[in-house]
């Protein structure tokens, strides 16, 4: 005890307590909280504020357990897909050689910093902000609860895409080969069984939370023993789990753990480096260039056949600056390329692209919606598989989300509406778990105006719409959504929580169903069948003349 008291030091539970505080602000003006949580640190950082040692270890346990969780929702698969290993190639090529030759102009103009700037080094630069940011990404999606859609499934590809040439680029630019002990990781395929077994074994609760654990940081050591970048390998074991039935329980599981652990990781990006005039404004020019990167990732899905909706909200999830650009300028300065300015300058460019990127991907289905007829204009005529058009003709119920909740409702009222009844779910594992069940189940996001522009017909024979999706937000969104677009017929939703009804109700659902208290409810409904009439109490009433 005594040394975790010597490990934090006294400022930590401050610095964590303020992050709460502009967290908590932001929270109240519809804003994420990890906007906040960087004024914080970029707010300390300008009061002369340092990050303790405490602070760093557990930003860095927060991000080993981001990319932990993120490949338990990976399918290797679709990395393999043209719009994920496509787009990544063209788009960081073009990034690393426009942005380049652009600090090349800069520095033959003697702009600030990049004056005397030599090719090597602006493209060390270049591609050190090339990349996104895997942790604002997640962290976006999962708040939207889109890490299942379609753009978010393509967003976490390119980002596991630029994650693999950052490992590449760590291994080569550091002269660090991987011991040939390397070799034996192969192992773990064959060996994924035993962790299989091992987390079936760990139950629901405290074990598994454990596990979790273990498997995140015992990977990432296990990588780092044979030379390999520790992140990769808790990406790696997560990716080993993904597979399995429980691999989306441990990640919701893991969930809680990781969003406080990323909250110092928020902080201590804002604590990197104290900034200048001269190194603002060279951070500033650098931040212009986030327009051009986006609008590149918008013209590159777009010509891999992704939907116009995807491609602008897969594009402002990428629309920032990555963590990994300080490895990239810490090894550079290590290695005497660049000066030791240029790390703050990153870590202001990177703290900047955050807070710019945040309200952005807040209100992106109002960006998307007011400049949809233009953003059309890109779209490709044919479509990727899973993205084609479809017919609800001959169905009069939708089920959106096909969870345990949804999936009991199905079956209830398949029978009733003799088979006229569809369920949707934008999880492509559960789509096809359902049809091997006998349901008649398609892919598909209610909060997508794009999934209602692929309906072929007439919508009118739709009578009842039941969202049952677990993210309360996607339900509110998903009904906002079918009202604008002129559906007048009943809505019933589900929420977890109390305060989760009346928002939903705000936002035209006729009726809300309170999961836990309705599953209170029929438990109690089942019970009278065991109870037997009490003969005392009978008599009682036959006496009182009841």
């Amino acid at each position: 005890m005594d040394s975790l008291l010597i490990a934090i030091d006294y400022r930590d539970p401050t610095w964590i307590a303020i992050a709460f505080a502009f967290g908590l602000l932001c929270r109240q003006i519809k804003l994420p909280p990890m906007v906040g949580f960087l004024i914080a640190g970029f707010v300390l950082h300008l009061m002369g504020a340092q990050s303790g040692e405490f602070l760093r270890s557990i930003a860095d346990l927060g991000v080993t357990l981001l990319l932990f969780t993120i490949g338990l929702k990976l399918r290797v698969s679709s990395l393999l897909t043209p719009e994920i290993w496509g787009t990544t190639t063209l788009h960081m090529g073009t990034t690393v050689v426009l942005t380049a030759c652009l600090l090349m102009g800069l520095s033959v103009g003697g702009v600030l910093m990049f004056d005397g700037m030599n090719f090597s080094t602006a493209l060390i630069v270049a591609f050190a902000l090339s990349f996104s940011s895997t942790v604002f990404a997640v962290k976006t999606m999962e708040d939207r609860g889109a890490m299942t859609s379609r753009y978010g499934q393509i967003a976490i590809g390119v980002l596991v895409m630029q994650d693999i040439a950052a490992v590449l680029f760590l291994a080569f630019s550091s002269g660090k080969v991987p011991s040939p002990y390397a070799l034996g990781l192969l192992a773990l395929i064959p060996g994924r069984h035993l962790l299989w077994k091992l987390m079936e074994l760990s139950g629901h609760k405290e074990l598994l939370t454990v596990f979790g654990f273990v498997m995140a940081l015992g990977g990432a050591a296990l990588f780092e023993a044979v030379g390999m970048k520790g992140d990769l390998g808790a990406l790696i074991f997560g990716v080993l789990l993904a597979n399995h039935q429980k691999g989306s329980e441990l990640a919701h599981t893991l969930m809680g753990f990781k969003d406080v652990f990323l909250v110092c990781f928020f902080l201590t990006i804002g604590l990197t480096g104290l900034p200048t005039w001269e190194t603002a404004g060279a951070a500033l020019i650098l931040l212009l260039l986030v327009p051009f990167k986006t609008a590149l990732f918008f013209k590159i899905f777009s010509f891999f056949k992704v939907r116009a909706r995807a491609s602008t909200l897969a594009s402002l999830s990428l629309a920032n600056y990555s963590e990994f650009g300080l490895i990239v300028a810490a090894i550079a300065i290590s290695a005497g390329w660049l000066s030791n300015e240029w790390l703050t300058v990153i870590a202001l460019t990177l703290s900047a692209s955050f807070i710019l990127a945040a309200p952005f991907n807040a209100f992106s289905d109002r960006i998307y919606n007011k400049y949809r007829h233009y953003l059309k204009k890109h779209e490709a005529r044919t479509r990727l598989a899973g993205d084609e058009d479809i017919s609800l003709k001959g169905n009069l119920i939708l089920v959106f989300g096909m969870g345990r909740v949804g999936c009991a409702a199905y079956d209830q009222i398949d029978a009733m509406v003799d088979g006229q009844i569809l369920g949707i779910d934008q999880d492509d594992r559960e789509v096809a778990r359902q049809l091997e069940g006998g349901r008649n189940v398609l892919r598909g996001d209610a909060t997508n105006p794009e999934f209602w522009s692929r309906v072929e017909g007439d919508k009118s024979e739709i009578q009842l719409i039941l969202l049952a999706m677990p993210n309360p937000r996607a339900n509110r969104l998903a009904a906002e959504q079918l009202r604008a677009l002129g559906y007048h017929g009943p809505i019933v939703a589900t929420a977890k929580f109390q305060e989760d009804v009346e928002k939903l109700k705000e936002a035209g659902i006729d009726r809300v169903y309170n999961i836990y208290a309705e599953a209170g409810t029929g438990a109690a409904n089942h019970m009278r069948e065991f109870l037997k009439p009490d003969e005392t109490l009978e008599r009682r009433a036959r006496s009182a003349g009841l």
